[in-house]
């Protein structure tokens, strides 16, 4: 099939839309009286684009570089408020290991951060390119054993969900430590109790409903909008408290569509 990978702002924008609109068959069922156990955390994502045309002119295109941040600093006034991830956003693989990624950031260094970076050449995994694509967000403080692995991905026997209690950029070979959920082209909608017994042996059990619920809305999107291939890493899942359920953030993504199902948009 012919897929067409795209950036990790339009991902998230399309899971946050769509995992509480989606319907579910394993979890409309078993949720319809208690609600969904997944809340879906706010959305703030900054996109930036850099027009590089402008390059011939030094001073002309640090004015514009200046001027796409001011204004995005009134259009998303919570960044003056946030530490933030700041990162590029065009396909790139292991931008952590790469130096391409700042975390835990005032808006002040992740301006500073993106000045510095914009327009640079870059080369990762032999791939050479120029920087004008970034993503600002959010960050989201938390312990290294809250960190997960999940991708889905389709081959022509069905769909593979792929899942480890391990995630970030150290989380290794999938292929080889990540429980597998196959679910081949004639099986019905995997039930809440198949993710849970295929894919959350090695979870604690306080955070197995809300992993049940958020995988079946992930899968169930995946279906719907046509993805070929959808990882997160990391996924991370906080802790239960006294005062709030589990919580669940899809803080890395990248993703493909399935290109034959354009005529559907």
């Amino acid at each position: 099939m012919s897929a067409k990978a795209v950036r990790e702002y339009d991902g998230k924008l399309l899971l946050a839309h769509w995992l509480h609109r989606v319907a579910v068959p394993s979890v409309s069922t078993s949720t319809e009286s208690t609600g969904s156990k997944f809340i879906q955390p706010t959305t703030r994502l900054a996109h930036i684009s850099i027009d590089t045309s402008l390059l011939q002119d030094k001073a002309q295109f640090d004015q514009h570089v200046r001027s796409t941040l001011d204004q995005l600093e009134v259009s998303h006034p919570w960044l003056l408020t946030h530490k933030l991830v700041a990162k590029p956003d065009q396909l790139i693989k292991r931008r952590g290991k790469s130096g391409l990624l700042l975390l835990n950031a005032d808006w002040s260094d992740a301006r500073a951060w993106i000045e510095k970076h914009a327009a640079k050449d870059v080369l990762v995994d032999s791939v050479a390119g120029v920087l004008k694509t970034f993503l600002v967000e959010p960050f989201i403080p938390h312990p290294s054993n809250t960190e997960y692995y999940i991708c889905i991905n389709s081959d022509r026997d069905g769909d593979n969900i792929l899942f480890t209690h391990e995630g970030g950029i150290e989380v290794g070979d999938v292929d080889a430590k990540a429980l597998k959920l196959q679910v081949k082209v004639q099986d019905a909608f995997p039930t809440a109790e198949s993710i849970r017994s295929a894919l959350l042996v090695h979870v604690p059990e306080a955070k197995h409903d809300v992993l049940v619920d958020f995988i079946s809305r992930l899968y169930a999107v995946y279906i719907d909008l046509h993805f070929t291939y959808l990882e997160i890493n990391p996924l991370v899942v906080l802790d239960p408290t006294e005062d709030e359920p589990a919580r669940v953030y899809y803080l890395d993504l990248a993703a493909k569509l399935d290109q034959t199902a354009e005529f559907e948009a």
